[in-house]
C-alpha cells in the first residue's frame, strides 16, 4: 500500500507539472499550487505567500483550512485580512522568530513535528488562535519557492499531516521532497507568470509612450489614441453580452481583450509620422505658420501704395484733390474687401463654390511690387527648389500666386512595391506637398489639399507597416490587421486597402465605428468645432446608408446605449442634447 501510495504521489506530481506549466490565471495557479499540496501531504490546511515587490514581506495569496472551514484569497473572492509578514524589524534586523519568514530569509525547508515542542520559532499567535477558536495547530511543513536564479519568491506552509485514520500526524520525510519538487516547479510556474506579466506591462507602457509622443506633436491626436480604444472595449463588451442576433455567439477570451487593448491602442501609431502642422492644419494657407500674414503685409503694402499715389498726385497737381481722394478712398475699401474675402477664403468651410474661386483669381491678378531679394535667408531646402534664374528685384508680382518653387518634390522617387505587397489600393500624389497660394486658397472643402490628404491618410499605411515590422506572438498575430483596419469602408471605398464588409474582422469594424465617433465628438481639435450627440448620430446615419459602416454594429451601437454611456464620460455638457434612437433605428435597418 505504501509503494502504491508513493505512486501515486509521482503521479500526482507529474500531473501538477503539467497542469502549472499551463496554467495561465494567477489565482487559479495559486490554488492549485496549494491544493496539490495539501492533497499530496494529506495536510489539513495551508497557506501560500509571495514575497512583496518591494522584498520587505510575505504577502498572503491564499489559506485553506479544512477542519475550520476556511478558504480565503485565490479564486474564492475573499481577501485576507491580514497585513504581510515583515522580513526584517525597524532596526533592519531578520525576523527569524516567525516560521515562514525564517524560510523566506535562508532558503531552507523546515519541519516541524509539534509547534507547541518548539522554542526556535515564536508560535505565540498561533498558540492565541488556538485557544480562540479550540484548533490544535501541531505539524508544520514551511517550503520556500526558488526561481530558477535561486531567488526565494515566495513560502508554502502546510500545516497539519493526516494519517490514513485522519490522525494529526508529523510530516514524513517521504512526502518532504516531493513537496519541495512541486515548490519548485511552482516557482517556475509563478515565474514565468510574473516574466509574462511583466512583459505585458512592458508592452502596455510602450504604447503609452507611442500616444504620450503623439500627444506631444498634437493633443487632440493624444486624446483621440485614449479615446477610441476606450469606446472600442465598450462597443465589444455590449457585443459579448447579447444573448440573441447576430452577435449571440460573440466573445473574446482573455488573450483577445489583450490583444484588441494592442491593437486599439497602437491603431494610429503610424501618426508618429505625421507632419503636426499638416495634422492641425486650421487654415488653407497654414504650414509651419499662418501665411495669411505675408497675404496681408501685400494688401498693406498696397494700401500704402494708394496713399503714396494721392499725395504725389496733390503734389503734382494735375487732378482735383477731390479726385485723387476719392480714388483712394476707393481703392482702400477695395482692397479692405478682397482682404476680408481671402481671409475667410483662408478658414475653409464645407464648400468653396465656383464663383468664389472666379473671385479669388480676380483679386489675385492685381499686382505689387517687390523690392527685395526673396532668396536671401532662405534654407538649403528651400533653395534646392528654386531655379536661380529669377529675376532680379524690383519685380511686379500678383497679390496671390501659384509659383513653382511652393511644389515640394518627394525627397526620393517613392516606393510602390512595398504598397503592391501590403494590398494597399491608395496612391501618393505626384508631389509631397504643393504650397501653392492659389492653390491652397481654392480648396474646394475644408483646408486640406490633395498632397495634404495622402499625407493625413498615409498614417494608416505607416501604422500598418509599423505594426508589421513588429514579431508579435501568435497571441497577438492580428493586431495589424485590427489596427490597420478602421479607416475602411463598407461598399470597398475606404483605405488603405479598399477593404468591403466581408474582407474585415469584426473588431476591426468596432474600431471603424468608435473612431469615427470619437472624431465628430471630440472637442479639441483646432480645425473644427465638436459636434452635439444628435448631429452626430445623425452624421452616422447617412454614413450607414451609404455604406460606409457596419449596419448590424451600427444597430448594436444605438441600441446597447454605448454612445450614452461614452458621451456621459467624455463628452461636454454643452454637447450632450436630446436624442431619439428610434428615429435611426429603422435607417440602420433597412
Amino acid at each position: 500500500m505504501a509503494a502504491a501510495s508513493q505512486e501515486q504521489r509521482y503521479r500526482t506530481l507529474i500531473e501538477l507539472g503539467i497542469a502549472l506549466s499551463a496554467e495561465r490565471n494567477h489565482n487559479r495557479l495559486m490554488e492549485k499550487i496549494l491544493l496539490g499540496a495539501k492533497s499530496m501531504a494529506n495536510a489539513d490546511g495551508g497557506t501560500l505567500y509571495l514575497v512583496t515587490e518591494n522584498k520587505d514581506g510575505l504577502r498572503f495569496e491564499i489559506m485553506l483550512n479544512d477542519t475550520l472551514d476556511v478558504a480565503m484569497g485565490g479564486t474564492t473572492g475573499k481577501a485576507i485580512p491580514f497585513p504581510p509578514l515583515k522580513l526584517h524589524d525597524e532596526q533592519g534586523n531578520p525576523n527569524h522568530k516567525n516560521v515562514s519568514s525564517y524560510c523566506a530569509l535562508s532558503g531552507s525547508t523546515v519541519n516541524i513535528a509539534d509547534a507547541y515542542d518548539v522554542d526556535k520559532f515564536d508560535f505565540s499567535g498561533t498558540k492565541a488562535f488556538d485557544a480562540k477558536t479550540g484548533y490544535r495547530s501541531k505539524s508544520f511543513l514551511t517550503v520556500p519557492l526558488k526561481n530558477y536564479e535561486n531567488e526565494v519568491i515566495g513560502v508554502l506552509q502546510l500545516i497539519n499531516a493526516r494519517d490514513r485514520k485522519n490522525n494529526v500526524v508529523a510530516f514524513g520525510n517521504d512526502i518532504t521532497p516531493l513537496i519541495e519538487a512541486l515548490t519548485s516547479q511552482a516557482a517556475v510556474a509563478l515565474d514565468n507568470q510574473r516574466l509574462i506579466e511583466a512583459q505585458k506591462h512592458l508592452f502596455k507602457s510602450f504604447i503609452q509612450v507611442i500616444a504620450g509622443s503623439i500627444d506631444a506633436k498634437s493633443p487632440y491626436t493624444g486624446g483621440h489614441c485614449n479615446r477610441v480604444p476606450e469606446l472600442t472595449f465598450m462597443l465589444a463588451k455590449a457585443a459579448c453580452e447579447q444573448a440573441e442576433g447576430p452577435y449571440a455567439d460573440f466573445d473574446l477570451t482573455e488573450d483577445e481583450w489583450y490583444e484588441l487593448e494592442v491593437a486599439a491602442g497602437l491603431h494610429d501609431c503610424g501618426k508618429v509620422t505625421t507632419p503636426e502642422y499638416i495634422v492641425d492644419k486650421a487654415t488653407k494657407l497654414e504650414t509651419i505658420y499662418n501665411r495669411i500674414h505675408e497675404v496681408r503685409m501685400r494688401f498693406e503694402v498696397l494700401k500704402r501704395d494708394a496713399v503714396i499715389e494721392y499725395l504725389e498726385g496733390v503734389v503734382a497737381g494735375d487732378e482735383p484733390e477731390e479726385t485723387l481722394k476719392t480714388r483712394m478712398e476707393e481703392r482702400l475699401t477695395r482692397l479692405d474687401d478682397d482682404f476680408a474675402f481671402v481671409a475667410e477664403c483662408n478658414v475653409g468651410g464645407e464648400f468653396m463654390a465656383p464663383e468664389r474661386v472666379e473671385r479669388l483669381k480676380t483679386i489675385a491678378e492685381t499686382t505689387w511690387v517687390r523690392t527685395l531679394d526673396d532668396t536671401l535667408g532662405l534654407s538649403l531646402d528651400e533653395m534646392r527648389r528654386r531655379t536661380g534664374d529669377e529675376p532680379k528685384p524690383p519685380v511686379v508680382e500678383k497679390l496671390l500666386s501659384d509659383k513653382a518653387w511652393h511644389v515640394v518634390p518627394h525627397e526620393v522617387a517613392f516606393d510602390l512595391s512595398r504598397y503592391d505587397e501590403e494590398g494597399f489600393s491608395m496612391r501618393p500624389c505626384a508631389q509631397k506637398y504643393n504650397l501653392g497660394e492659389m492653390y491652397n486658397l481654392a480648396i474646394g472643402r475644408g483646408t486640406l489639399t490633395a498632397e495634404d490628404r495622402f499625407k493625413i491618410n498615409e498614417h494608416i499605411t505607416q501604422t500598418i507597416l509599423m505594426l508589421k515590422a513588429l514579431p508579435f506572438p501568435k497571441n497577438l498575430a492580428r493586431v495589424p490587421e485590427w489596427a490597420g483596419g478602421h479607416h475602411e469602408k463598407m461598399d470597398g471605398t475606404g483605405y488603405p486597402k479598399g477593404l468591403k464588409r466581408d474582407d474585415m474582422s469584426l473588431p476591426a469594424r468596432m474600431m471603424a465605428i468608435a473612431d469615427i465617433f470619437e472624431a465628430l465628438t471630440a472637442a479639441d481639435r483646432p480645425y473644427k468645432k465638436p459636434k452635439t450627440l444628435s448631429e452626430s448620430l445623425k452624421i452616422m446615419s447617412f454614413m450607414v446608408k451609404d455604406a460606409h459602416i457596419d449596419p448590424e454594429l451600427w444597430l448594436l451601437f444605438l441600441r446597447s446605449g454605448v454612445w450614452k454611456d461614452y458621451a456621459e464620460k467624455y463628452l461636454k455638457p454643452s454637447q450632450i442634447d436630446e436624442v431619439d434612437i428610434s428615429v435611426y433605428l429603422p435607417k440602420a435597418a433597412e
